[in-house]
């Protein structure tokens, strides 16, 4: 589970893209990720455009950002120009975002109109904004009371001081300090948080992080992090109680003022200066023309008391006067609220005394007015059956859809199939539900509203059925999705499991505790998700909890076998590919044994990819052989595809490169009738790695883009670094200079953090670029170390390619003939045939070697015999 962002906002107007797109996305509440999706691009290219990074996108592209912002007239016509425009003849750009003295970045949905906080926003801005300020501000209180609403206003208020820029974080439920820290270094354009001081270059910066109680021990280690990599950022943050962090300045937030009982008969311009009574008549306005009548007005200033102040309760009574008078809203609904036998209320100490409005009843003494009161109000307005709807609801922690909805509403329940519409009506009716966006999982229920329901299901012994019940909606909602994930549906399979991130993660935990073999099927669909996710080491991890667990001893052995499969997969992600192998052969015995030609196939084409990684590079070609082999016989086409692709990388690794152009070539056209453009996409990556082995290096760099350019449309960063290492090799042996630093910079921002396992790869193709940049400068030193860092153990590309050609550039930067010995075992025991251009490079050396010197596996010789 991740942290949510906000929707980001800011107001278009401006000439440039950058300024443009930033305006229009915001305007209509949509995160980068949500554009990218809703227009069919990879969020990588919406973040370029706003950064400014590509100076003429396609049109296409374009075309497809602005049908997905909804532009028409001349607002489309500006954005298209805008594209069009070379990014010479822009003019410089405007803020974004609302209007700073400084030109502040400001990412954060815009501010509300507050209502009686006017001294809170001045005095938290000035403590924001003086000379030294602390680096905690927590906004404390009761859930509705303001606090989000407090801190926007403040944030947005103060902006024009923190010219590193105004960003905010949505902490989840559940959510983890790695996920909090890569979030909130993502808001600020960063990519790792170690980065995020050299991002803001020592200026002022704020980060605002609201609902801080659903990971309060997560968000305190993240703040302390922070702390540390940013000195100049501050935090703003927004919860139920304080952090509890040294320096933290710590602003209750209190519920809005109220009139007292003595100012009952009072007139409406008396009342109003009230702050609880200005809201309440505000948003009885949106509801209903007329303002209160005279005769309404003590009913008013008892209702505002008895809501306690509390801003979400006063919406949520407020909306009920579109069919109610307020004198009926106060009669009908005034014990509800304040869960007393009789209405009324004066303010007495810390509670409220109760007195009944014709003076037949005793007072009775009321504890303090919460939100959890005010949620009672509409949730009792709900009937029986609505209710139990709504406590099982109560189970979805993020968005979710009608479909899902009737899932979960279908099980334990008389009658057969609901039809969730009419429910959803009513509670969007009631104020308990949120509705946002356009696409399926556009559902929410207010958080405080989720919260009221689960402690009612939890009074009513239900937590453990719905939550088992919540945990087999979503693995069906996996299963059915899983098999998209590898064919054309692929980026709208990917969205449809990023819509609901935020359950996926409660539904595992629970079901691993709860239904173990239902934990691993959910696990299972999700691996391919994982993979391209960048979540392979959580995966792993998950997968090999369960498969663990006793339990799950006796679940579907083609389940488990799929389970060791994708942990042999995940690990191939992060560099653990050899610790794995037993798993994946393992899973195909299974496979094998039970006739499963489809898990047969999986398996084999894995182990070609992972026993490289164990040295048995021979095997490796024999599966994959298999594989094809099989693929072929069943008439299974992208099975065919898949095989082939790993092959060409050992037609690479032998040095037989017109074969692995052939086999790509085959992909090519494999890809292309079925439809399957991230697979073909991942064919031309592979030809331009073949293209720069080969010493065409202008090809390898124009084909490169293009690849990578897609790559980020399809939201697959893993493989845009191996083809942005690809294109920095050719640049680099190409002799522009420049260009090749520029990549090498952009791989180094994308790396993972140092020390993560799978580090390794990217940082050993950058070393290699760097070399190579060195020895074509005629810095032979400065090459000699770079090539000897990229030949280290652990920075090796696929099958040991890189070790080879870090060694090649390191005899030739050094003309020691000590290091052929070396090279030769590294091509003997990875089966490595050199290259012509690295036969060139070593042509010299090869004359001053010793006997030692000469037994290197030339193209088409040695290290493994003949194809």
């Amino acid at each position: 589970m991740t942290p949510d962002r906000d929707p980001l906002w800011s107001r278009a107007g401006h000439v440039r893209l950058p300024d443009l797109l930033r305006g229009h996305r915001r305007a209509v509440g949509l995160t980068q990720a949500e554009l990218a999706a809703r227009a069919g691009v990879g969020v990588r290219t919406v973040r370029d455009l706003e950064r400014g990074r590509s100076a003429r996108p396609q049109r296409t592209t374009v075309e497809l950002l602005a049908g997905a912002l909804g532009l028409a007239g001349a607002d489309r016509t500006d954005f298209l120009d805008a594209a069009r425009r070379p990014a010479g003849a822009e003019p410089a750009p405007a803020p974004a975002a609302a209007p700073t003295a400084s030109g502040t970045s400001v990412a954060l949905p815009p501010p509300v109109e507050l209502t009686g906080r006017e001294r809170d926003v001045a005095e938290l801005a000035a403590v924001l904004t003086d000379g030294y300020p602390p680096p905690v501000v927590s906004l404390a209180g009761l859930a509705g009371v303001g606090k989000t609403a407090l801190a926007l206003a403040v944030a947005h208020r103060v902006a024009g001081h923190h010219s590193g820029g105004v960003a905010g974080v949505l902490v989840s439920e559940g959510s983890d300090t790695t996920d909090v820290l890569c979030v909130c270094a993502a808001v600020f354009d960063a990519a790792r948080v170690c980065e995020l001081g050299a991002r803001l270059a020592g200026r002022p910066a704020l980060l605002l992080l609201d609902a801080i109680e659903r990971a309060p021990e997560a968000v305190a280690e993240a703040v302390r992090g922070l702390a540390v990599a940013a000195p100049t950022l501050r935090v703003l943050v927004t919860g139920r109680h304080p952090l509890g962090l040294p320096g933290e300045r710590v602003w209750p937030v209190t519920p809005l003022d109220v009139p007292p009982a003595d100012v009952d008969g009072a007139g409406a311009a008396e009342l109003d200066r009230y702050p609880a009574v200005a809201l309440f008549t505000t948003r009885l306005a949106q509801v209903r023309r007329e303002p209160p009548a005279p005769a309404e007005l003590p009913a008013l200033a008892a209702l505002v008391r008895r809501l306690g102040g509390l801003p979400l309760a006063i919406e949520l009574m407020a909306a009920r006067g579109r069919v109610l008078d307020l004198t009926e809203l106060l009669d009908r609904y005034g014990d509800r609220v304040l869960d007393l036998a009789a209405p009324g209320g004066t303010p007495v100490g810390s509670g409220w005394e109760a007195v009944d409005p014709g003076g037949a009843e005793p007072a009775r003494a009321a504890g303090t007015v919460t939100l959890r009161e005010a949620v009672a109000v509409s949730y009792r307005l709900l009937d029986a059956d609505e209710r139990w709807a709504l406590r099982r609801l109560s189970a979805f922690w993020n968005r979710w859809s009608v479909e899902l909805a009737e899932e979960l509403l279908d099980a334990g329940r008389a009658g057969g199939h609901r039809d969730a519409v009419p429910l959803l009506d009513r509670l969007l009716e009631l104020g308990l539900l949120s509705v946002r966006g356009t696409g399926p999982f556009r559902f929410r229920l207010l958080d405080a509203v989720r919260d009221f329901a689960a402690e009612q299901a939890a009074g009513a012994g239900e937590s453990t059925t719905i939550r088992r019940r919540h945990a087999e909606v979503l693995t069906g909602l996996v299963v059915r999705t899983a098999p998209e994930l590898a064919g054309p549906a692929l980026a709208e399979a990917v969205h449809r499991l990023d819509e609901v991130t935020g359950d996926l993660g409660p539904a595992l935990a629970h079901a691993a505790v709860d239904e173990p073999v239902t934990a691993l099927r959910l696990a299972v669909g999700l691996s391919p998700w994982w993979r391209l996710r960048g979540r392979d080491v959580s995966g792993r991890q998950w997968l090999r909890r369960l498969l663990a667990d006793p339990r799950t001893a006796d679940a579907d052995p083609t389940l488990r076998a799929w389970a060791l499969l994708g942990v042999a997969r995940l690990a191939a992600e992060h560099g653990a590919a050899a610790q794995e192998v037993p798993a994946a052969r393992t899973a195909l015995a299974v496979f094998q044994a039970a006739g499963d030609v489809p898990g047969e196939l999986a398996a084999r084409t894995a182990l070609c990819a992972l026993l490289p990684a164990t040295g048995e590079h021979d095997e490796a070609r024999e599966q994959g052989g298999v594989a094809l082999a099989l693929a072929a016989r069943h008439g299974r086409t992208r099975d065919v595809a898949m095989a082939q692709r790993q092959l060409s990388w050992h037609d690479i690794r032998r040095g037989d490169l017109a074969r692995a152009r052939r086999r790509l070539a085959v992909v090519d056209r494999l890809a292309a009738q079925l439809a399957e453009r991230r697979l073909r996409v991942l064919a031309r990556a592979g030809l331009a790695e073949v293209t720069r082995l080969e010493g065409r290096y202008a090809d390898a760099v124009e084909v490169g883009w293009q690849v990578a350019a897609a790559l980020a449309e399809l939201g697959d960063p893993g493989h845009r670094r191996r083809v942005l290492g690809t294109v920095g090799l050719a640049l680099a042996r190409g002799g522009r200079h420049a260009e090749a630093q520029d990549v090498v910079a952009e791989l180094r921002e994308s790396l993972p953090v140092v020390g993560w396992p799978g580090s390794g790869p990217e940082d050993g193709v950058c070393a290699l670029i760097e070399g190579h940049l060195a020895l074509h400068r005629g810095h032979r030193e400065l090459a000699a170390e770079w090539f000897a860092a990229a030949a280290e153990p652990g920075t090796a590309r696929q099958n040991r390619r890189g070790s080879v050609e870090a060694l090649v550039g390191l005899a030739a930067s050094t003309g020691d003939p000590v290091v052929l010995d070396r090279l030769d075992r590294v091509c003997r025991e990875g089966g490595i045939s050199l290259l012509p251009i690295e036969e060139e490079l070593l042509a010299g050396l090869r004359g001053r070697a010793g006997p030692s010197g000469g037994r290197v596996a030339r193209r088409g010789k040695g290290g493994g015999g003949p194809h």
